[in-house]
């Protein structure tokens, strides 16, 4: 048994089905579920006004509940919880660098719900130096043996991404698409005549550097099925549009942190909020 799946749980929808996921996930990965509540601090002039109590009782039930389910309907699944006293994202951080996997909710662009859904969970799956996966709720479970999509670029080291890709393909006895978006220069919506045809020129070169990417890990894995496409245009929306019939979607994150704190990138930040399946933030150098 290796160490668990760490599940933020918050009480909505979207938590109770990253719980879902996890727990499919921790079947394949032979090991157990963690669920965890971390609770918002209280100030200190506040205390008086707002009973910690009442919340404690709310939160181990809730947990408690989630945590039953998941042992009906997957049975031999092991599954502990943990109420967190340091709030969301620190307690979550701490948290996942003790798991092999944080699995949270997400949503929808435009919707509003518990803490996990805005601001905190793109700041953990921003601060996290483990792969975190976003699961959605409402838009029915992902096909298990669909394709694992990966986006990846041919100028940055992109091992970790690829290897999770990977090895979640293996496991589903899927394949891996890889799609490589080449963003073209702003003057090219200047028409034809001005500008040549940009896509006979960069995609050769593009995709003898994404068949190089991908020669020592068709070795590793003889068994994955492993194609590559070269797009032009936004890479979010090309991972979306792509995540259709996919299981998940693997998006890669820079470890180095910006002066404002930690980022996950403009492309996994419109995959997150645009992907109707569940889509996995893998750190790397």
């Amino acid at each position: 048994m290796t160490r668990s799946i760490v599940v933020g749980l918050d009480g909505t929808e979207q938590a109770k089905a990253a719980a879902e996921w996890a727990a499919e996930e921790a079947l394949l990965r032979d090991t157990g579920v963690h669920l965890v509540y971390a609770k918002e601090p209280v100030p200190e002039a506040m205390l008086s006004l707002a009973p910690r109590e009442s919340e404690d009782a709310w939160a181990e039930e809730m947990v408690a509940r989630v945590a039953d389910g998941l042992r009906e309907r997957h049975h031999g699944l092991t599954v502990t919880t943990r109420l967190l006293p340091a709030g969301p994202v620190p307690g979550l951080v701490a948290a996942a660098e003790e798991s092999e996997l944080l699995v949270i909710g997400s949503r929808a662009l435009g919707s509003v719900a518990g803490y996990l859904l805005g601001s905190v969970g793109l700041t953990v799956a921003g601060a996290v130096e483990r792969p975190v996966v976003l699961v959605r709720a409402g838009s029915g479970a992902p096909p298990p043996r669909g394709p694992v999509i990966v986006g990846t670029d041919v100028r940055q080291p992109v091992d970790a991404v690829l290897g999770f890709a990977f090895e979640e393909a293996a496991r589903r006895d899927s394949r891996v698409h890889v799609v490589y978006a080449e963003q073209l220069p702003p003057f090219a919506g200047l028409g034809p005549a001005m500008v040549p045809d940009i896509r006979l020129a960069v995609a050769p070169e593009i995709e003898r550097s994404l068949e190089d990417l991908l020669e020592p890990w068709r070795a590793k894995y003889p068994d994955v099925e492993a194609a590559a496409r070269v797009v032009v245009g936004s890479a979010g929306l090309e991972l979306v549009e792509a995540a259709g019939d996919a299981a998940l979607v693997v998006v890669g994150r820079r470890t180095r942190h910006s002066a404002v704190g930690a980022r996950i990138g403009s492309v996994a930040h419109a995959v997150l909020h645009h992907s109707p399946v569940p889509v996995a933030v893998v750190p790397h150098a």
